[in-house]
């Protein structure tokens, strides 16, 4: 079954209650929390109020979207990422797949970011909470092949992949990229850009018509607004609505 939301990096400027009134008038089911503004990796319990104040407005948590990237050093390990997605009640988090794409990468960097990935899955698993991978040009996802090859060698039953329409590519390409990482795509973001312009959601209802009957719902899959024209709160409204229709067409 498909769950409507939006990703909070939609909307950096604006704050947490103002994005949870936002998606309560859009009639969404979820939000992901992002990592850069929202909810900072460390600070758990601004983690916890955000939680709170997400449930009472009736809203689930559908992912934290941390800027973790598996392979590399940063100054945020992934046990204080995987402390905050608890502290968010994040039922999965989304982590980068290196900071390479598949054509720049050398084996051995490779290997460190399968590794961190896998080490990360189990120690995410023991807490009830999946690892997601972003499918993103710059990774190892930055191809439906490669994500695919990733995804085989992880071969870790706690990680799945995100999918949204990669830029540069023809509706028959980007639908045979959902073919090729099928089983392992868990949630989507949604968004409409001719290039990297964006477009209001109506313009590519066509399109996203045609993924969403590519991508099977079984299970809790969120399918969620990511970035919008001009970063316009109206312009939301008016992409939610056709999302739901989208996915519940006989909706009234």
């Amino acid at each position: 079954m498909w769950k409507t939301g939006v990703c909070s990096v939609t909307f950096r400027e604006k704050s947490v209650d103002e994005i949870i009134e936002l998606a309560s008038q859009a009639d969404l089911h979820s939000i992901e929390w992002g990592g850069d503004v929202h909810v900072p990796p460390g600070d758990t319990s601004a983690a916890a109020r955000t939680a709170e104040k997400t449930k009472d407005a009736g809203l689930d948590v559908s992912s934290y979207g941390s800027y973790y990237k598996a392979g590399v050093e940063q100054d945020t390990p992934f046990r204080t990422v995987l402390d905050t997605a608890s502290a968010l009640g994040a039922p999965s988090i989304r982590i980068w797949a290196g900071v390479k794409g598949s054509n720049d990468i050398e084996p051995e960097e490779r290997q460190q970011v399968i590794r961190d990935i896998q080490d990360a899955a189990s120690l995410a698993k023991d807490k009830g909470i999946g690892v997601h991978l972003e499918y993103h040009g710059g990774t190892l996802t930055d191809t439906a092949e490669s994500a695919r090859h990733l995804m085989e060698e992880l071969h870790h039953p706690n990680v799945q992949l995100y999918w949204q329409p990669a830029v540069g590519l023809s509706l028959e390409e980007r639908l045979d990229s959902i073919e090729t990482v099928k089983p392992w795509i868990r949630h989507v973001h949604v968004f409409f850009w001719r290039g990297t312009t964006r477009y209001p959601l109506e313009d590519g209802q066509e399109e996203w018509n045609a993924y969403f009957q590519q991508i099977p719902d079984s299970g809790d899959r969120y399918a969620m607004l990511e970035f919008v024209q001009d970063d316009d709160p109206e312009q939301f409204l008016r992409d939610a609505a056709v999302l739901h229709k989208l996915l519940t067409p006989d909706r009234p």
